[in-house]
């Protein structure tokens, strides 16, 4: 494909609560054995783009582990390769990343050495599949400067935490505003973008020399009038888990078959990192329901409408209902769990009681597992 790509996954959401304590947003598991970040890589793996740079930042610890090699989502290649950037201090530079903007000007030396006429540029905290082919063909055609992929959502959703755009009939966008207290409309950015290279590598360094940092407002928002921006609308399944609540219904949507079918079954499919586990166990006792089990979990009790992802284990005479139960938790015998989030390696002793009356809530207990 005539196209690299960038996934900024650097980010930090203070409405992911204690889940962000640990990690990165893109590192958040999903679907039972996925990591968020896993959606972009395969949508880029699978649109055969053969270079991908992930730029990461808060928390990056257990994100740069997942990506630790490339071999999972193709991209071992003689040509190409999967590259992960990190903040750097050198003797010019000694900042973090300052925005999204600052976070690709500080790594504009692996734009200025690649040879792809474009870029596509995807958020890492998103759930989505989409064909970048497609959407590359669209810009083509349009003979736009920048593409914004955009989606329509519900109405009546809250859109505040989103960019909202607003386009004519020939799908430019005339209208951009950053989570705005008041939208005057529902179709809002997806965070995934395609822009000529050297075009970026330019709107970048100039971004750099009057001091801007943000890829949004910098660039997408000051520019709109001067270049021609236009939004490709996104028909298919798309979400960003970047807080609680929409962490939990993305979740939750996995137990739905025709979410299921359309990442996992239907081609191209999703890939993600595999562990050497065994699969799920289910002793005497156990009454699993509408649910997902990934494996290496062990069940003695009942778990319904719950996702439960690899390694959990569930003692006898427990209730699982509603929630996510996240990598290599360890469940008591006797306790109810319901509307809940529980961190991963956590431990929960016997008889405990859990329950998001007004709400999820998040479970974060530092109990020690094993007592000398």
């Amino acid at each position: 494909m005539k196209a690299l790509g960038i996934i900024l996954a650097g980010g930090n959401s203070n409405r992911m609560q204690e889940l962000t304590s640990r990690r990165a947003v893109s590192a958040m598991p999903v679907g039972g054995s996925y990591r968020c970040i896993d959606f972009a890589l395969s949508n880029m793996s699978n649109s055969r783009i053969h270079t991908v740079a992930v730029l990461t930042q808060y928390n990056a610890r257990s994100l740069n582990e997942h990506l630790s090699s490339s071999k999972w989502w193709d991209f071992g290649r003689k040509q190409g390769g999967l590259y992960t950037f990190t903040p750097t201090v050198t003797a010019s530079n000694n900042w973090w990343y300052r925005g999204t903007a600052d976070a690709m000007y500080q790594n504009i030396d692996f734009l200025k050495r690649r040879h792809e006429p474009y870029v596509i540029i995807s958020s890492g905290d998103c759930v989505y599949k989409v064909d970048f082919n497609e959407l590359l063909d669209y810009h083509i055609e349009k003979k736009a400067d920048i593409t914004i992929v955009c989606k329509d959502l519900p109405a009546g959703t809250d859109v505040s935490r989103y960019g909202v755009v607003r386009m004519n009939e020939e799908s430019r966008i005339v209208e951009f505003e950053e989570k705005p207290m008041m939208a005057s409309s529902n179709t809002v950015s997806t965070g995934i973008y395609i822009i000529r290279r050297r075009q970026l590598i330019e709107m970048l360094e100039r971004c750099a020399e009057e001091e801007r940092y943000d890829f949004v407002s910098d660039i997408l928002i000051r520019y709109k009038n001067l270049k021609r921006i236009y939004g490709y609308k996104l028909k298919t399944y798309w979400n960003n888990i970047a807080s609680i609540d929409s962490y939990y219904a993305t979740n939750m949507d996995f137990l739905k078959p025709e979410v299921r079918k359309f990442f996992f079954r239907d081609e191209p499919k999703i890939a993600t990192k595999v562990d050497d586990l065994p699969p799920a166990k289910y002793n005497p006792g156990s009454d699993v329901r509408n649910s997902l089990v990934a494996s290496g979990c062990i069940v003695n009790s009942k778990v319904e409408n719950s996702i439960l992802f690899k390694k959990a284990f569930v003692g006898k005479n427990c209730v699982i209902k509603n929630s996510i139960i996240l990598n290599d938790v360890y469940i008591g015998d006797n306790t109810h769990i319901e509307n809940c989030i529980v961190e991963s390696r956590n431990t929960l002793r016997a008889n405990t009681y859990y329950c998001g009356d007004n709400g999820i809530k998040v479970v974060c207990e530092e109990n020690a597992r094993y007592v000398m």
